[in-house]
């Protein structure tokens, strides 16, 4: 197929492993990698699955692999965290077919509680690791992954980062080889991993380590640019092209596409043929590091200067405009504009989000302390609601507010309750466990699951409870609340978070029980492509709008006080937008004059 395309890194990712022949996928959607499986979804060669995590996912794609078939998982930076107990095992037992893990990093923290440097999990892992730069080398690194892997028997980590996922560079299509099955023959000794095996195959980790090191001096992923400058630049990924667009012809360029372990002879042999040499990368001083061990600190500038200077931004994306500013002190001219008649416009819930509802009742209760979580209902931190304490990462609503009521319990005199708020995907991905928890250690949280039907954040990707998988085909829904019923639960509520007297009403009920309870708020995403399901179950959602009668309204701005973007005052008169307005009444019930209909 002599064909080029545009596509994005993920599109491109995804093809290589058409391509490749892999036959099964997993992943768990986040930004910047969630693309990757829902263009893999497509190809009906591949069996691909959303996973409730991405431990799930990686342990997934692995028990694929040990049967034989080429395999592949994808997540974001933080989700290898959560992936990382068998990533660090796979790495010393290997497969019995190529396995590949994507971790796609985010430097700039756009849509991330950190900014990590998955760089590091190669290192800690000693699993070997490529780094493409743009899409072309996505489709094709993949490819090459598939190979490596399977030649030394181990997973290999494919780090992308933000840019890289996102931005759109020409690729050319390939037809897809078709890989056999490996025959399964059993192998305990390097499968099950007791510490009498773990201890043989750590040793075959460092042969593979000792190899990949002589390789990553002689692969053409590691490769020189001559300009025949006396500068030179090391760089990897997309600060490649960052790097390039400042330099241009003024550098030679050291382009590291196979990064760990780090091409050590070919770093040497280019330091000791530069005056300066500047290292480019991303978050951590990852090849810096190497650059100052290799004896080169006195001409070496990357996060910092020879001198122990800050040269480099720590953090955030280094564009050509940021690399620019710290080398020359250049900067682009920006358009000059009266700051002061700019309007800041912070995020929001969407109008029409049924979040809504349980946020403006949850912000009047008093002596609460909310525990929050990772989707859209972490904007409820922000005015109008200030209605979100603190939070930590996916799941970590319910354990951390279990373990804050606990503390909070022994003072008697200040009474308070946490309400540990998190979302249907959420719950799936690790809230389970510390609901358990709470259970077995006699906590007596509120719990608060909103259940809108999809996963929210990342783009409505599938999930356990909407009937569908990725591939678009129905399947059993996982039913919430028999799920929570079982693992010990015996207060529930489910209830229309729309409804501002159900939701206060089941608030109250849940402060005064002195056991541990939950509330399911059971309503779709207004963004959401309705299923038959849910139009079946919610016939009315989104079928009406609101309106404010001039005459009646008082100006009080109560309404705004429900943090609709729909809702804006002029000439101290509410109006509402019905461009964006979907009906869901909440506004009307806040009104204290009926104003709005």
């Amino acid at each position: 197929m002599a064909q080029k395309v545009l596509l994005t890194g993920n599109e491109a990712i995804a093809r290589g492993v058409f391509e490749a022949g892999v036959r099964f996928a997993s992943a768990y959607p986040g930004t910047p990698s969630t693309e990757i499986l829902e263009n893999i979804a497509q190809y009906k060669e591949i069996i691909a699955e959303w996973a409730p995590n991405e431990k799930v996912a990686l342990e997934s794609a692995f028990g694929a692999a040990i049967a034989g078939a080429r395999s592949f998982a994808s997540m974001k930076q933080v989700g290898l965290n959560v992936a990382a107990d068998p990533f660090f095992t796979i790495a010393y037992t290997g497969a019995n077919a190529g396995l590949v893990i994507v971790t796609a990093d985010e430097p700039g923290q756009h849509s991330s509680q950190n900014e990590q440097d998955n760089r590091n999990y190669a290192r800690s892992a000693k699993v070997p690791m490529l780094e493409p730069s743009d899409s072309a080398e996505c489709k094709d690194m993949i490819k090459y992954a598939f190979v490596l892997s399977e030649q030394y028997e181990c997973p290999v980590l494919i780090r992308l980062t933000t840019r890289v996922c996102h931005s759109k560079t020409l690729v050319q299509l390939e037809d897809r080889r078709e890989v056999p099955i490996v025959p399964y023959v059993k192998n305990s000794r390097r499968y099950i991993d007791v510490p009498a095996n773990a201890k043989i195959r750590r040793l075959e980790v460092e042969k593979h380590l000792d190899a990949f090191k002589v390789f990553s001096d002689e692969t053409e992923l590691n490769f020189i640019d001559d300009n025949k400058s006396d500068i030179g630049v090391i760089t990897s990924g997309m600060c490649y092209f960052y790097s390039k667009e400042v330099f241009a012809d003024n550098a030679d360029y050291l382009k590291l596409g196979f990064t760990y372990p780090l091409p050590k002879g070919k770093i040497k042999d280019f330091c000791s043929k530069h005056k300066k040499v500047y290292v480019i990368e991303e978050n951590d001083e990852y090849i810096e590091d190497a650059v100052k061990m290799l004896g080169f600190s006195n001409i070496c500038y990357g996060k910092y200067t020879p001198a122990g200077q800050r040269f480099l931004p720590f953090n955030g994306e280094l564009t050509a405009d940021v690399i620019r500013q710290s080398v020359s002190g250049e900067t682009h001219i920006l358009p000059q504009y009266d700051k002061t008649k700019v309007v800041g416009r912070p995020p929001s819930l969407c109008a029409g989000c049924p979040h809504r509802g349980l946020f403006y009742q949850l912000a009047k209760c008093k002596n609460v302390v909310v525990s929050g979580d990772i989707g859209c209902y972490t904007l409820a931190f922000a005015p109008p609601y200030n209605a979100m304490d603190f939070n930590s990462c996916m799941g970590a609503s319910i354990s951390s507010g279990h373990g804050a009521q606990k503390i909070l319990d022994l003072d008697a005199d200040n009474p308070k309750r946490i309400v540990s708020v998190l979302g249907d995907s959420t719950f799936f991905h690790s809230g389970i466990n510390s609901l358990i928890n709470v259970v077995y250690n006699k906590g007596n949280n509120i719990t608060v699951i909103l259940d809108n039907r999809i996963t929210g954040m990342t783009g409505h990707q599938q999930n356990p409870g909407t009937g569908y998988t990725v591939q678009n085909e129905p399947t059993d829904i996982v039913d919430i609340e028999a799920l929570v019923k079982a693992v010990g639960i015996k207060n529930i509520k489910v209830i229309d978070p729309n409804n501002l007297t159900a939701v206060k009403d089941a608030l109250d009920w849940a402060l005064n029980i002195k056991e541990a309870s939950v509330i399911i708020t059971r309503y779709p995403c207004v963004l959401k492509k309705f299923s038959q399901l849910d139009k079946t179950q919610f016939p009315d959602a989104f079928k009406q709008k609101c309106a404010v009668d001039k005459d009646k309204c008082i100006g009080c701005k109560a309404c705004i006080k429900c943090g609709c973007p729909a809702i804006s005052v002029t000439d101290k008169k509410a109006s509402i937008n019905t461009e964006m307005c979907v009906g869901c009444t909440v506004c009307k019930q806040i009104c204290p004059v009926k104003a709005i209909n």
